[in-house]
């Protein structure tokens, strides 16, 4: 786990194999109030709240846990802080089924040992086991955000629009702080890759994989030069000079 501040108050994770972000409250709540983004494999649960912690903060002063989209290496830890704290579970109104679990939209087992031969492919799909993504707990009582309900919270979140990796996914701005969210809409390194920098993950990764690039390819005149991915380290450019680099 290694934790940054790569802009004023927003913290980002890179955890084993899967990023989460912490956005301090500006506003000077008397308790340390704080924002997660995304939650890592189910496995990575006491790595989420060890980062809260090494931090100062409280895991149960979280003001929300905003998915970008449903897959258990972005929702692991999801269903714990519903339980365990009350944290609202918030995620586009495309993505809830997905999120609560009621539908699933992710690589299949098959797609994975048609590729498993390949040595990274492989190290992938050990750690993938190993950090209990077949255990995944859906965050049931997941609700959908709206705008109103975003603009509340620290950070002051906006959702941006960019279905293709899943039907409802989505990168989360962060205007005050000129940085944004983008989940698995891009990436700057994953496992099976052999490169850093902005990139587009594996097509058995997307839903679909087409939109997945076109929906990227929107966010150019997105107001960030700080790129927060799900995946690999954070970028200090411009987005339009980021989704440039993005090929199928």
């Amino acid at each position: 786990m290694n934790i940054t501040e790569p802009v004023p108050g927003v913290h980002f994770v890179e955890g084993p194999a899967s990023n989460w972000i912490i956005v301090r409250d500006a506003s000077g709540s008397p308790d340390n109030a704080f924002l997660l983004i995304d939650g890592g494999y189910p496995a990575d649960r006491d790595l989420v709240l060890r980062s809260i912690r090494e931090l100062g903060l409280d895991p149960e002063n979280a003001k929300a846990m905003l998915i970008t989209h449903g897959h258990v290496d972005h929702t692991g830890s999801a269903a714990y802080f519903s339980r365990t704290y009350g944290t609202p579970i918030l995620c586009s109104p495309e993505e809830l089924a997905h999120v609560q679990g009621k539908e699933k939209h992710q690589v299949t087992i098959g797609q994975v040992l048609a590729r498993a031969w390949r040595p990274r492919v492989f190290r992938w799909m050990l750690h993938v086991l190993k950090a209990k993504a077949l255990q995944a707990e859906p965050a049931t009582l997941a609700e959908a955000w709206t705008p109103e309900l975003l603009a509340s919270l620290p950070g002051r979140p906006e959702a941006v629009p960019a279905p293709g990796h899943t039907p409802g996914n989505v990168a989360i701005l962060l205007p005050e702080a000129a940085a944004i969210a983008v989940g698995d809409t891009f990436v700057s390194g994953h496992p099976i890759s052999g490169k850093r920098g902005p990139q587009m993950l594996h097509r058995m990764y997307h839903s679909d994989p087409t939109g997945a690039l076109t929906a990227a390819r929107s966010l150019s005149d997105a107001p960030a030069h700080v790129i927060l991915p799900g995946h690999g380290p954070a970028l200090h450019m411009p987005m339009a000079e980021a989704v440039s680099a993005l090929k199928a």
